[in-house]
């Protein structure tokens, strides 16, 4: 009766090991569908340089399939500590391209110095606040890292962090 008791230990001992193992590759197996493709975690990320940009120039690039607007401030522009992104001596203002009212992209007018969204008149000040019309809040400020005179955006970098927690 003794070997047979230790058959069956034996027998539960090695279930137990199997079915623990096969638990382990399943979580394992799970938690590598959960995480997104390499091809999807580096289109998350863009880089843009600006150090060819010029006083009072605007750039639009897309960041996942979003408008984003770069603008140099020039010495007429107001300088705004809270929203500004500042890469050496020079101020930009770095924001995503929709107006928070219904999500329209506003334009620029240079002369105005102003962004105006045509659907129900909002405008934001070159630093992005609103201060005209519905918009209820000011453009937001994507994720960003500065690296030397690169912007780094979908990445949260000291300047974001601090810029949203001043905010």
């Amino acid at each position: 009766m003794a070997t047979s008791e230790s058959r069956r230990s034996f027998m539960g001992f090695a279930f137990g090991s199997v079915a623990a193992v096969g638990g382990i590759f399943s979580l394992v197996a799970m938690k590598k569908t959960w995480d997104p493709l390499p091809s999807v975690k580096a289109a998350g990320f863009t880089t843009v340089d600006l150090s060819g940009m010029q006083a009072g120039e605007l750039r639009t690039i897309e960041w996942r399939k979003k408008p984003i607007f770069i603008l140099k401030k020039d010495e007429s522009m107001p300088r705004d500590e809270k929203r500004d992104v500042v890469v050496g001596n020079a101020a930009y203002t770095v924001v995503i391209g929709l107006c928070t009212h219904l999500g329209c992209i506003p334009a620029y007018a240079p002369s105005e110095q102003l962004f105006k969204c045509a659907c129900h008149g909002g405008e934001f000040d070159v630093s992005g606040k609103n201060v005209f019309g519905p918009p209820p809040k000011p453009l937001e400020i994507p994720p960003f890292k500065i690296d030397g005179t690169k912007l780094v955006l979908g990445e949260e970098g000291l300047e974001y962090k601090k810029m949203i927690a001043e905010a």
